[in-house]
C-alpha cells in the first residue's frame, strides 16, 4: 500500500484495482484539462498531496475527495445505485449469517 493513512481492513484485489483506475482517470482528466495538481487542489479545497494520493490510487483517501476530483472534470463515478444496493445486501447477508452462527453456538 502507498504511504499515507492506513486502513485497518484488508481490501480485495478487485477493489484496489478499481481505486487505482479511478485515480488514473482523475489524473488523465486533470492533464487533459491542462491543469496542475496545485490548481486541482485549490478548486477541490484540499492539499496538493491529496491530489497526488488520489491520482496514485492510494486506498486511504476519502471517497468524497476522489469523487469530488472526478466531478471537477465532469466524470461520473462508475458505481451505480444498483451496485451499491447489491453490495449493501451482501454485507447485510454476511452480518446476519455471522449473527445466526453466533447465536446457535451460544445455546
Amino acid at each position: 500500500m502507498a504511504q499515507g493513512k492506513r486502513i485497518s481492513a484488508e481490501i480485495d484485489a478487485g477493489a484496489l484495482l478499481a481505486i487505482r483506475q479511478l485515480g488514473a482517470s482523475a489524473r488523465a482528466a486533470r492533464m487533459a484539462a491542462n491543469e496542475s495538481q496545485g490548481a486541482a487542489a485549490a478548486r477541490l479545497g484540499v492539499h496538493v498531496q491529496t491530489i497526488g494520493r488520489i491520482e496514485s490510487g492510494e486506498s486511504g483517501v476519502a471517497i468524497g475527495h476522489v469523487y469530488g476530483m472526478l466531478a471537477l472534470y465532469g466524470i461520473l463515478p462508475p458505481a451505480s445505485v444498483a451496485t451499491v444496493d447489491t453490495a449493501m445486501a451482501q454485507v447485510s447477508h454476511r452480518s446476519h449469517t455471522t449473527d445466526s452462527a453466533s447465536e446457535s453456538g451460544s445455546d
